[in-house]
């Protein structure tokens, strides 16, 4: 494997440590805000709307924060994003009217979509392009890690009071900036002038694309939220053994199956990820027992675990260096957007006709991924763009042979 090839540099590792802070401090965040506006006076509806909010602004400006971090520079984003979101934090510990603190997370939330784009434009700036795939899923696993972490650690933080909550996320905040201003610039990004021109910024061939990943996940906005009450409704025990199943299977078979699809090609892999996706799905509706629940939970995360490098390494192949946090904008919008409608949605078909009808449908949106898929790319699947080098593997070595531009 020549040296241009190798995956695990400092830089990597780098952007690793920042990720993982990142999840670190927002999913502390997450789940313990909801108890605080209650606390505040807001209701089941204002707790709730807390991550409604967050996600849904963070989605709808997600096309707008990558062009811009494309323009600011994607290393002076993530250092800007991360003061900002420490100011966010700081200000959390000492509003008193919930109906201020929902108005805050709007902002937050735009603030937090700049920063996961800008994230995204900057690792795949620093992959070999022959092991995109592989880089990408690696390094997902930083996030979920934390995600595993956070929510315990930020439940016992709260136990000793909201403002000491916040003074950790505020100090998870201020380090993510320090390590932000220790990265090298990316090599293309912060150099376009003249005026901002929506139109022209926006990657909107990436949002047509990115269709299927709202059908997709829907249903992980539905499990995430859902799952661990659907096994209490079942009387199964642990509650959250669908979750950390799918936490599991994830962590084993990401790293795998990135490397798989760089080999194969990454929308041959693609397909048939969304294929398991709604198989995973499907189960889920009619289980009814802990095999079940387990079965369901490890298809749905093999196939989503799988779909997300995917997707965004082949998407990739073709999007200049320059435009990538306007195409992960792109792809936040549909990603965010189906996460927040599948955990609103869901909840309202629950209360009215029960689980296996609102994960029933979850499957049905996710069944349509693919033909999706297979209309939007015969539409949208060429890019104006050159596609960029690809580095050249060493003789003999078929595994990091780069993909063919189209399957």
């Amino acid at each position: 494997m020549s040296a241009g090839d190798r995956l695990f540099t400092p830089r990597f590792f780098l952007m690793s440590t920042f990720t993982f802070t990142v999840f670190l401090s927002v999913f502390q965040l997450i789940p313990t805000a909801p108890f605080h506006l209650h606390d505040l006076g807001g209701g089941a509806l204002a707790s709730g709307l807390f991550l409604g909010f967050l996600t849904f602004a963070s989605a709808w400006s997600g096309p707008f924060t990558g062009a811009f971090a494309d323009r600011f520079g994607r290393r002076r984003t993530l250092v800007t994003a991360s003061l900002g979101l420490a100011g966010f934090t700081a200000a959390y510990a000492v509003i008193t009217d919930y109906r201020l603190l929902l108005a805050l997370v709007l902002v937050h939330g735009v603030v937090w979509s700049s920063l996961l784009v800008a994230s995204a434009a900057y690792l795949t700036s620093i992959l070999p392009p022959a092991r995109r795939g592989e880089g990408i899923a690696y390094w997902g696993l930083a996030s979920v890690l934390a995600v595993a972490m956070a929510p315990s650690i930020g439940f016992w933080v709260y136990s000793h009071g909201w403002v000491w909550l916040c003074a950790v996320t505020t100090a998870l905040n201020l380090t993510m900036a320090a390590i932000a201003w220790s990265m090298e610039d990316d090599r293309t990004s912060g150099h376009t002038h003249g005026a901002f021109d929506v139109k022209h910024a926006i990657e909107w061939r990436v949002v047509a694309l990115s269709a299927p990943l709202f059908l997709y996940t829907y249903s992980y906005g539905a499990v995430s939220s859902f799952s661990a009450y659907y096994a209490t409704e079942l009387d199964i025990h642990p509650r959250a053994v669908y979750l950390t199943t799918m936490a599991l299977v994830t962590l084993l078979s990401r790293p795998l199956t990135g490397r798989f699809g760089d080999r194969i090609g990454h929308r041959r892999l693609f397909m048939p990820s969304l294929v398991v996706i709604a198989t995973g799905m499907v189960v889920l509706a009619f289980a009814d027992t802990r095999g079940g629940l387990i079965a369901a939970a490890a298809l749905f995360a093999l196939g989503f675990g799988t779909a997300y490098p995917a997707f965004a390494a082949w998407v990739m192949l073709d999007i200049h260096d320059s435009r990538r946090a306007a195409a992960f904008g792109a792809i936040l919008a549909a990603y965010d957007t189906g996460i927040g409608s599948g955990s609103t949605v869901t909840g309202w078909i629950i209360g009215r006709w029960g689980f296996s009808p609102a994960f029933g449908v979850a499957a049905a949106l996710a069944a349509l991924a693919l033909p999706t898929f297979l209309l939007v790319e015969r539409r949208f699947g060429h890019s104006p763009w050159k596609p960029e080098p690809e580095t050249t593997p060493p003789p003999g070595d078929p595994l990091y042979a780069p993909a063919p531009f189209e399957e």
